[in-house]
């Protein structure tokens, strides 16, 4: 499932925004707490040293044989450190991109397989719900048996929808179980208000990523549209709708209106912009085509006096949508919609439908994923926590935890000092850049206390109605907040999953356990290359809190500005440059009259930001770890040359063409290659590595951008 909505920092697409936060409620495992609070400013801690001395990569923890050397480090610092590994690595045939991550993620479905296969217990306990979920999500043979069955009523429901207020309660329902709806709604933390929670309205309605990809003009979706509409007509024919063809180019018709008042992903990156806190008369009045009073109660929240609305004319749009168009037409929306959520847990023929579009045609991966690893992720989805604090307890060591506590206290010891150094920044400024790092949460591996389960209904046998009720379930959970204090100890991922993010409503770094592992952070690897790996994520997530977004939440995590004004534009000057530096990489040439396609900077900028600084802090912090006394030189390498390889290595990433393409379009990140090659602008690496002015990725010193 991917309802949950977590914003991920690293690697998702949704990086860079605020996480959704879950709830929790018992006793950690083994190894400690979460260190809370900001570290002694100025003396790095010394990292705990390892009872076993063997990394699990090469001699010191990176892949020697995964290099290209016969690339020059200046022409392309990626494929020189990871072209070997580039060039022998071939895909899985059920991903549409394979890296560093991925690899782990493997990994960790083959922990959290076992610790689901070994789930039990007396009913109403978590390991029983786990084991049936799980079960009945594999029980084919059942699941075939039943065909449409489990859907019917929902079917039938939309069926009876005579009027525009039937529709709203439509919409409502897939509102409150994360299934496609024009309108979005999730409760969250006030980002004005950190301290309260509100209720947020945001766009929605597409079956396609982005609005982007309903352009004609783009080209290079072309396949993906016709594919689309391919797919409308097919899953609606295989439920039984007659003229399915027309009916379906109609829902797409729908759709093409609703991405044209859609807002960009560059203008959702605004916290400014999409903070607008109106009360129920000021949303009826922006959005008249809709009973707002009706939806309000249909989503829960019809006691609540103001909401924010994230994007205004993009909601109005809709909203007009709703009243001027057919009936019929958003009938069949909601029946196309309710058969692409439902398909994963209805017979084979809706299943392969399904990957046909959202695998093989919209990312080009050429096998759906074995059903046992659709089955991890979908318990995953639903009860993560609970299988988190068996995979801590099995392979979350207190060593680990303890030498990755000091690695995060040393990494924020050295943004103090980067921020202690700036030139560009004033002394108010920077005052109030030290008071937000010194009330930084950093989290570790795992929660304090874990989500509480027992209110969630898991029946034997109903693999549709499992995934409904989670849904619900985290839904409701959701909306209890309102009107209670914020919970700073919650976690917005699981300890299974392979990735790390900073939230800054709530002013914190967290690194689940799967992360805290080769070739991010091995506690037998060399210092430099754990500095270039794990130290500059760790980098990367305290930086975000002065990217162009975090930057703008203070030390309380609200929404509110603390810079002054010539601050400001320098830091904007600074990051026009690395926009500039980042919209010149177009790694797809034109080609068959589609033009060329770049990265965006402006869409990346945030996680271009984060690199960049992350790299420089923990680059500061490796240095300071060896306490004035020189690198050892190892296999002929210096320590610098091995630290901006072990940044390297995390990095190493294959896509698939479309898939790559999308990325361009949907993702705030860069791609790899590109978020490898920062390095151009640390006048480190080029001591390192002595590129030649020549060189692609040589700068000019004046031309290196230079922020934290």
């Amino acid at each position: 499932m991917t309802k949950h909505l977590i914003a991920a920092i690293l690697f998702t697409t949704a990086c860079g925004s605020k996480s959704a936060p879950t709830t929790t409620t018992s006793a950690p495992p083994p190894g400690g707490e979460p260190t809370a609070g900001a570290p002694d400013p100025t003396t790095p801690t010394p990292i705990p040293t390892p009872a076993s001395t063997r990394p699990e990569i090469g001699a010191w923890g990176f892949d020697l044989e995964g290099m290209d050397t016969k690339v020059p480090p200046g022409a392309s610092f990626y494929q020189y450190a990871n072209g070997g590994w580039l060039k022998a690595t071939p895909i899985p045939a059920d991903k549409s991109n394979y890296g560093m991550f991925t690899v782990l993620s493997d990994k960790s479905d083959e922990r959290t397989k076992e610790i689901i296969l070994g789930a039990s217990g007396a009913p109403g306990t978590e390991g029983k719900k786990i084991a049936d979920y799980y079960q009945s999500f594999m029980d084919i043979g059942a699941i075939e048996a039943k065909g449409l069955t489990p859907i019917q009523p929902d079917l039938d429901r939309i069926n009876a929808i005579k009027d525009t207020q039937g529709l709203l309660a439509a919409f409502a329902d897939n509102a409150r179980k994360f299934r496609t709806t024009p309108f979005v709604t999730i409760v969250g933390q006030d980002d004005r208000e950190p301290e309260s929670h509100i209720g947020t309205i945001a766009q929605g309605g597409l079956g396609l990523p982005d609005r982007d990809m309903y352009d004609a003009k783009a080209k290079q979706f072309a396949a993906v549209r016709d594919g689309y509409k391919k797919y409308l007509s097919t899953i609606l024919g295989m439920a039984g709708v007659a003229d399915a063809d027309k009916r379906a180019a109609a829902v797409y018709a729908l759709e093409e209106k609703i991405a044209a008042v859609h807002w960009t992903r560059v203008k959702n990156r605004d916290p400014q912009a999409t903070y607008n806190k109106l009360t129920t008369a000021q949303l009826q009045k922006l959005a008249p085509g809709v009973d707002w009073k009706l939806w309000l109660s249909g989503v829960g929240l019809a006691s609540e006096t103001s909401f924010n609305v994230n994007q205004p004319p993009a909601i109005a749009g809709i909203a007009k949508l709703v009243k001027s168009q057919p009936l019929a037409v958003w009938k069949d929306y909601l029946t196309a919609h309710l058969l692409t959520a439902t398909a994963p847990y209805l017979p084979k023929k809706f299943v392969d439908v399904r990957f046909e579009m959202y695998g093989k045609t919209l990312s080009g991966t050429p096998e759906n994923k074995e059903r046992w690893k659709r089955g991890v992720d979908e318990v995953t989805a639903a009860m993560g926590e609970a299988v988190g604090k068996i995979y801590v307890n099995k392979y979350f060591t207190p060593a680990t935890k303890a030498r990755a506590d000091e690695l995060v206290k040393n990494l924020l010891v050295s943004m103090g000092q980067r921020l202690d150094a700036l030139p560009w920044m004033s002394p108010e400024t920077k005052a109030k850049a030290k008071d937000k790092l010194a009330t930084y949460n950093p989290k570790i591996g795992y929660p304090k206390v874990w989500r509480d389960y027992s209110k969630l209904e898991v029946i034997a046998g109903d693999p549709v109605g499992n995934d409904a009720r989670a849904a619900a379930f985290e839904y409701d959970r959701r909306l209890a907040k309102l009107g209670k204090p914020v919970d700073r100890d919650e976690w917005g991922m699981t300890p299974m999953t392979v990735n790390a993010y900073y939230n800054p409503g709530l002013n914190e770094i967290v690194f689940p356990a799967a992360i805290l592992q080769p070739p991010f952070f091995d506690a037998n690897a060399d210092d430099a290359v754990n500095y270039g790996g794990i130290g500059a994520v760790i980098g990367h997530e305290i930086s975000h809190g002065f990217d162009d977004q975090g930057a703008q939440y203070d030390a309380k995590g609200a929404l509110k500005n603390w810079w002054t004004k010539a601050d400001t534009d320098k830091f904007k000057t600074a990051t026009n440059m690395l926009v500039a530096q980042y919209n010149a990489y177009c790694p797809v040439p034109a080609a068959d009259g589609k033009p060329a396609q770049c990265v965006k900077g402006e869409l990346t900028l945030g996680e271009n930001i984060a690199d960049l600084a992350g790299l420089t802090v923990a680059y500061n912090a490796y240095k300071l770890s060896l306490g004035g006394k020189p690198a050892p030189v190892i296999d002929g390498m210096t320590g610098d040359q091995r630290f901006f390889l072990g940044w390297a290595q995390v990095w190493r990433r294959l896509y698939r063409d479309q898939e790559y393409a999308n990325r361009l379009v949907t993702d705030s990140h860069s791609p790899s290659e590109f978020r490898t090659s920062v390095v151009r602008n640390l006048d480190g690496w080029y001591d390192a590595f002595k590129p030649a002015p020549t060189d692609a990725l040589y700068l000019a010193p004046d031309k290196r951008v230079k922020i934290w």
